[in-house]
């Protein structure tokens, strides 16, 4: 499209049946037909603005033009997020909030994170003697065990499935309509009703909670005007900090479908430095399905490209468009690890869980925890063990939204090396 032309307007009377038909191809569908990277469409009535590329994400993350609030559904804000937690706020308020999740996250907490996983693969190994592994469920069951631990929310053995499942629901509930939808937000009331009555436990003295420890921040955390959150948000922002953890499963079936699917990239991998753990674990990040886009409100009327955006208007950013756009990907549907070797580290052409700057806006904090946990699975799946990969069904649904490896990856005959 050129500069002159105006934006193009999809002519469905309304596209939401199309978006969950098209799932994480909707918008860079269009994306191509109308050769823009904006174009106007109908979602349950509302007239929305969907773009994609860096251009845009740089757009997008401008406070000054937009804002969270608002954006995200009650439907997605009752499973996914928790209702008015920190990704639907904006301001000093939002950044006050964001140091503290920042404050959790630093490399020292990313590291420790990493090791804790690494122990728990290795003990989990040894109950493995003889049985199907399905990666995905033993990687939730892992993370969850794991976040909980460093976070310092007790946790039984006995209780480490149920959570772990509640979690997971609660992500997958995303894209869904009908049972899945229910069932996430039947996760998070339990999430949130077990989670309050620890952070109570915490603050009438009955649990020790140690300081630096996400339960200890999240409990005494003070708003910029001084009060405490009250125990029910304290709760669901602590359940942001555990469920992303828990989320981390996803990029690490994923990962060990690539390690089957590339296995010259396997061999770099038993050969290689960390350097190349890294440019593994974010080209996964980058080539397969996780968060298909982002919505965000427009704060201001401006104009961009020709695209009139009134104040209030819905626009999404897609983000599996941007990880794929070939002006910023040579060969964006081919999986190349090498591709980040010499990658700068732009913030808006790599947007797997989001753009801009993390300490100032709406990107994820726990980006670093998810590669060194990915990095140290990796070292797991391929200098620790060997195992065989059965035949079943590998493939993953660009439509059904968040995606996974169809078989959860199936593991047999793992033995240590």
């Amino acid at each position: 499209m050129s500069m002159n032309e105006p934006v193009p307007h999809d002519k469905s009377i309304d596209n939401s049946l199309a978006l969950m038909q098209e799932g994480y191809l909707f918008i860079n569908n269009r994306v191509k037909k109308y050769q823009s990277d904006l174009f106007e469409a109908r979602l349950l009535g509302q007239k929305v603005i969907c773009m994609s590329g860096e251009e845009a994400a740089k757009v997008f993350y401008d406070p000054e033009r937009f804002q969270r609030n608002g954006a995200a559904p009650k439907r997605i804000q009752k499973s996914l997020f928790g209702e008015n937690a920190i990704q639907t706020m904006d301001g000093e308020e939002h950044l006050h909030r964001k140091l503290l999740f920042l404050s959790l996250m630093t490399p020292p907490h990313q590291k420790r994170l990493a090791e804790l996983v690494m122990q728990e693969w290795q003990v989990s190994v040894g109950k493995w003697d003889g049985q199907k592994v399905v990666l995905f469920e033993e990687s939730q069951n892992i993370l969850c065990k794991v976040a909980c631990s460093w976070a310092g929310v007790p946790l039984k053995e006995s209780e480490i499935k149920e959570r772990a499942e509640d979690f997971t629901s609660m992500v997958d509930a995303f894209g869904a309509v009908g049972p899945r939808h229910w069932k996430g937000r039947r996760a998070r009331t339990r999430a949130e009703e077990w989670i309050e009555s620890v952070i109570e436990d915490v603050r009438a003295g009955k649990l020790t909670a140690v300081n630096g420890t996400a339960l200890h921040e999240m409990a005494f955390y003070k708003k910029p005007d001084g009060s405490k959150l009250d125990s029910r948000m304290a709760a669901i922002e602590l359940i942001n900090v555990l469920r992303p953890i828990v989320a981390i499963a996803t990029f690490i079936t994923f990962s060990a479908l690539a390690l089957h699917e590339h296995p010259a990239c396997k061999e770099k991998l038993q050969t290689s430095d960390e350097t190349y753990f890294e440019m593994f674990a974010q080209e996964v990040r980058r080539f397969y399905p996780f968060g298909p886009f982002l919505g965000a409100r427009v704060k201001q009327d401006f104009t961009w490209h020709n695209g009139k955006f009134e104040k209030g208007m819905l626009v999404l950013l897609d983000m599996y468009g941007t990880n794929h756009d070939p002006r910023l990907w040579e060969k964006p549907n081919e999986f190349r690890p090498e591709r980040f070797k010499d990658w700068t580290g732009s913030l808006f052409d790599f947007i797997p869980q989001g753009g801009g700057d993390p300490a100032k806006g709406h990107r994820c904090p726990g980006e670093g925890i998810t590669v060194e946990v990915m990095k140290a699975t990796l070292d797991f799946l391929v200098n620790k063990i060997d195992f065989d990969v059965p035949k079943q069904d590998l493939s993953f649904s660009l439509v059904r939204m968040p995606s996974l490896p169809e078989s959860g990856f199936v593991m047999k005959n793992v033995t240590v090396k």
